[in-house]
C-alpha cells in the first residue's frame, strides 16, 4: 500500500468519523466559550483553535471534491453533497460545522453528474457588470446565495474579477470587464449580497488568470506597480466592498512562482498590505507543493483529487513535525478558516439542504438583471423598439425557438427541466452546452399577439433571406458558446453566422441582430444591419428579457463593461500566447500594456474601436449640464445635472473620466466614478459623485503609497469612453499622499 493511499484512507476515516460523530450526552452543558456570539470572530477563532488536536487542525486545510467524478478520484466522500465542488469535514465535538462548497458566481452550479441540481441562473457576470447598477449586483448575489443556503451549501466559489486583458478569454463571461473600478465595485456588491445569507464567498482567480490557453503552464509577467493599479486593484476593491471570507488563488504563475505558492501575492500584497483576515484556498488542481505553498500563504488545498499529490495531508503533517512549516504558521492557516466561519455566520447559522426556493421570485430577479444588462449597440432609423401592431416577424437562428445560451465550465447552472436544446457538442467538459428554456420566439409572439411570427433555423442562409425579404420585422440571433478551459480562436461568430446575418440583412435592411455571446465579437455585417442588441448570456428568463427590450417594455440601459475591438490587430497581443495543442509547454505572457487595460490601451494607441467602453444607446435621449467640481472634506466631489430630453422614461449611466494635465499616467484617462439615473421624460436630476481618490493618484512602489500630484485635472462627463455627450471642466487638486486603501496619510506616514 502506497503512502499516498494510506494518507487518503486516514483522511477518509477522519471525514467519516467527523460526519457521523454525535454530540455525546451532556456535551450541551460543556463550556464552549467560542460559541458566545458577543465575542469577536477573532476571539472565537482563537479560543476554539486552542482546543483542537493536531489531527483536527489537519482536517480544515485539506478539501475533497464533492462530485464522484475527478481525474484521480479514489475515495468517495459520503458526507459531501452530490455533484458539488468541495467538502471539508467539521469538528462536531467543538460545534464546528462542515464546509459544503458550490460553484459559482451565476448561481448554484453542478459538477459532472447525470442528475444535476436545477437552480436559477443569473445572466453572465459580464452582463451584470453591463448594468452599471451595484444595487442589482447585490440583489443577484443575495438571490444565488439564498439558493446556495437552501441547497445545503455554506461556501460559494463566486466573486470572479479577473480583468479582460484579452476578449478571447474563455472565462470572460464569468468576470466583470476591463476596468478595475467598475469590476471591483460590481463584484464587491455581488459578494456582499451572497454573504448576506451567512455564507462564505470567495474572490477569484488571484491573480492574472487572463486566459485559459495554458492556464496551468503560463507565467504572467507584469511589474509590481502595473499589477497593483490594474488586476490587483480590482481584487482589492472587491475585498474592501464585499469583505469575502476567502480568496481563491489561480492556476498560473505570476512573475515566476505559481500563484498558490507566491509569497509576493499571498503574504505581502494580500495579507500584509491589504490586511486580509480570511483564508486563501487553492483552485482545483492549482497546488504544486507542500512547504512552499504553506509558507508562502496558501491556507487550504481544495479539491485535492485534482492535484498531483495530497500536499496538505500527511506531507503537511510531516512538514510541521520537522519544522519545515512552523507550528505557528500551521495554526494560522487553521485560524484564518475558523475566523471566516465565525465572521460570516457559518457557525451560528448552520445550513440545511432541501430548503424552500421561490423560483418565481428568483426568476424575476434574474430577468430584471438581464433586462438592465442589455446594450443597444446600434439603432439606425429607430427601428427599435418594435411596434406591437407589426404584421409579420421573422426570427432567425440561435435556437431562438427553444431557449437562450449559457456559458460552460464549472459555473454552469442547470435549468429546471434541463437544457432546452439537446445533443449539442461538446457533451462533456467544459460542456455540455446548455440553453435555458426561455424561448425568445415564444415571448416575442406573446408581446405581438396579432403578428405572424415565423422561425427559421438559419441553416440555409438563402432560405432565411427569402423569409426575411417578406417580413415586416426581422430578428437574427447570433450566438457564440465558450467555456472554462478554452479560449475563443478569434472573435468571429462561429458556424458561418456572419454569412447568415449578411445574407438576411441584404434581403431586409431593417434587420435587427441579437447577440448571445461571452463578450466582444467582430461584426463584418454591422454597416448592413439596422440595429444590434448585445444580450450576453442572459440567464434563466433571458428570452423574456430580450423580447421586453425589443418591444420597448423595457428601455435598454446597459453600457459596455469592455471595449469591442474593430480587429484583432488592435489588441496588445493579436496572437494569443500558448499552444492549445501542447498544453504541457510552459511559456511566458508579457503583459507589456501594464495597467493600460481595455479602453486605456485604445486611448494610448489611438485605436478606434468598433464600440468603446461604456457605450450604450437608449430609446430616449439624455443631456448633461452644470458640471462643477471641488474639494470637500478632503475629497473631490463632482456635481452635474442629467436631463431626459426624450419622450419615454429611461436610465442613463453618466460616466466621469479624469485626465491629468501635468502628470503622466498609464493612459490618457481613467474612469473615476459613475451614477445610473432613472428619469421620466422631461425630468432633470442633480447628481453628486465622490471620486475614488486612488483614481486620481499614481502608486509609488517603494513606499507603497498613492500620490496625487498637485496640478490641473480635466473632468470629463460622458456616456462612454469615446466621449459621447461629453462635458468637461478643469479643476486644481492639491498634493496628497494616500495609503494603499486610499486613506490620507500625514507627512509622517501616519493615517
Amino acid at each position: 500500500m502506497t503512502i499516498r493511499t494510506t494518507t487518503l484512507i486516514k483522511h477518509a476515516l477522519a471525514v467519516a468519523i467527523a460526519a457521523a460523530l454525535p454530540l455525546i450526552a451532556g456535551a450541551a452543558e460543556a463550556p464552549m466559550p467560542w460559541m458566545n456570539r458577543a465575542l469577536s470572530a477573532d476571539q472565537r477563532a482563537t479560543l476554539v483553535l486552542k482546543e483542537m488536536t493536531q489531527e483536527e487542525k489537519l482536517q480544515w486545510v485539506y478539501g475533497y471534491f464533492g462530485s464522484d467524478f475527478a481525474p484521480k478520484k479514489t475515495i468517495k466522500i459520503a458526507a459531501a453533497l452530490p455533484s458539488s465542488a468541495g467538502y471539508i469535514p467539521g469538528v462536531a465535538r467543538l460545534g464546528l460545522p462542515e464546509l459544503f462548497e458550490t460553484d459559482a458566481g451565476l448561481g448554484v452550479a453542478s459538477q459532472a453528474s447525470a442528475n444535476p441540481r436545477e437552480r436559477t441562473s443569473l445572466p453572465s457576470g459580464l452582463a451584470t457588470a453591463a448594468t452599471w447598477n451595484p444595487r442589482l449586483a447585490y440583489q443577484g448575489g443575495a438571490m444565488i446565495g439564498a439558493e446556495a443556503r437552501a441547497s445545503g451549501f455554506n461556501v460559494m466559489l463566486a466573486g470572479g474579477v479577473n480583468l479582460m486583458r484579452d476578449p478571447r478569454n474563455g472565462r470572460n463571461f464569468e468576470y466583470a470587464g476591463e476596468d478595475p473600478l467598475l469590476s471591483g465595485i460590481m463584484v464587491g456588491q455581488a459578494v456582499k449580497g451572497i454573504q448576506s445569507n451567512h455564507l462564505i464567498s470567495t474572490v477569484k482567480h488571484y491573480a492574472l488568470n487572463s486566459q485559459e490557453t495554458g492556464r496551468n503552464e503560463l507565467d504572467a509577467r507584469i511589474g509590481d506597480v502595473a499589477a497593483r493599479t490594474s488586476d490587483l486593484l480590482a481584487m482589492q476593491l472587491v475585498i474592501e466592498q464585499g469583505d469575502p471570507g476567502s480568496v481563491m488563488c489561480a492556476y498560473n504563475r505570476v512573475n515566476g512562482p505559481y500563484a498558490c505558492e507566491n509569497a509576493w501575492l499571498l503574504n505581502e500584497v494580500l495579507k500584509q498590505d491589504w490586511g486580509f483576515k480570511g483564508y486563501v484556498m487553492s483552485d482545483w488542481g492549482a497546488v504544486h507543493s507542500t512547504v512552499a505553498s504553506a509558507n508562502n500563504g496558501l491556507d487550504q488545498q481544495s479539491g485535492s483529487e485534482f492535484d498531483k499529490s495530497p500536499y496538505f495531508a500527511g506531507a503537511l503533517e510531516e512538514a510541521v513535525k520537522t519544522g519545515s512549516v512552523a507550528q505557528s504558521r500551521f495554526d494560522n492557516m487553521v485560524y484564518r478558516i475558523l475566523y471566516a466561519m465565525f465572521d460570516k455566520g457559518v457557525v451560528d447559522h448552520p445550513v440545511k439542504p432541501d430548503g424552500a426556493i421561490d423560483f418565481a421570485a428568483h426568476g424575476l430577479i434574474s430577468r430584471t438583471d438581464a433586462e438592465e444588462s442589455m446594450v443597444l449597440l446600434k439603432n439606425d432609423g429607430q427601428v427599435l423598439p418594435l411596434r406591437k401592431d407589426v404584421k409579420t416577424i421573422a426570427v432567425i437562428g440561435g435556437y431562438a425557438d427553444q431557449g437562450v445560451l449559457s456559458g460552460g465550465g464549472s459555473s454552469q447552472v442547470y435549468p429546471i427541466g434541463g437544457s432546452a436544446v439537446k445533443g449539442l457538442l461538446p457533451a462533456s467538459w467544459p460542456g455540455p452546452v446548455v440553453y435555458h428554456p426561455s424561448a425568445p420566439v415564444k415571448e416575442i409572439a406573446a408581446l405581438a399577439p396579432g403578428a405572424k411570427v415565423v422561425f427559421d433555423s438559419g441553416a440555409d442562409p438563402a432560405r432565411a433571406a427569402q423569409l426575411a425579404a417578406t417580413a415586416d420585422a426581422v430578428i437574427v440571433f447570433g450566438t457564440h458558446w465558450i467555456g472554462e478551459a478554452n479560449d475563443a480562436l478569434d472573435l468571429s461568430l462561429p458556424d458561418k453566422q456572419d454569412e447568415l446575418i449578411a445574407a438576411v440583412a441584404a434581403a431586409n435592411p431593417r434587420t435587427v441582430v441579437v447577440l448571445e455571446t461571452s463578450g466582444p465579437v467582430l461584426m463584418p455585417w454591422l454597416g448592413k444591419t439596422a440595429a444590434v442588441l448585445q444580450a450576453w448570456y442572459p440567464g434563466t428568463r433571458g428570452g423574456e428579457a430580450i423580447a421586453r427590450v425589443l418591444f420597448g417594455e423595457v428601455n435598454p440601459s446597459g453600457h459596455l463593461p469592455a471595449t469591442f475591438p474593430a480587429s484583432l490587430s488592435q489588441l496588445p497581443r493579436p496572437v494569443l500566447d500558448g499552444d492549445p495543442a501542447k498544453p504541457q509547454m510552459q511559456f511566458k505572457v508579457d503583459y507589456h500594456e501594464g495597467a493600460a487595460v481595455g479602453y486605456k490601451w485604445f486611448d494610448l494607441k489611438k485605436h478606434k474601436p468598433l464600440f468603446p467602453f461604456g457605450h450604450g444607446l437608449s430609446y430616449t435621449r439624455f443631456a448633461y449640464s452644470a458640471l462643477a467640481g471641488g474639494y470637500k472634506d478632503g475629497q473631490l466631489q463632482v456635481r452635474f445635472k442629467v436631463s431626459n430630453t426624450g419622450k419615454v422614461a429611461g436610465k442613463d449611466v453618466a460616466q466621469l473620466y479624469v485626465s491629468p494635465l501635468g502628470t503622466r499616467w498609464e493612459a490618457p484617462k481613467r474612469l473615476a466614478g459613475w451614477d445610473k439615473v432613472d428619469l421620466q421624460p422631461g425630468e432633470t436630476r442633480e447628481v453628486t459623485l465622490t471620486v475614488e481618490p486612488r483614481m486620481l493618484a499614481v502608486l509609488h512602489g517603494p513606499s507603497k503609497t498613492w500620490r496625487i500630484a498637485k496640478g490641473k485635472y480635466t473632468l470629463l462627463l460622458a456616456q462612454d469612453a469615446g466621449g459621447t455627450g461629453e462635458s468637461s471642466i478643469t479643476v486644481d487638486l492639491p498634493a496628497r499622499k494616500l495609503d494603499l486603501h486610499g486613506k490620507a496619510v500625514s507627512s509622517t506616514g501616519k493615517r
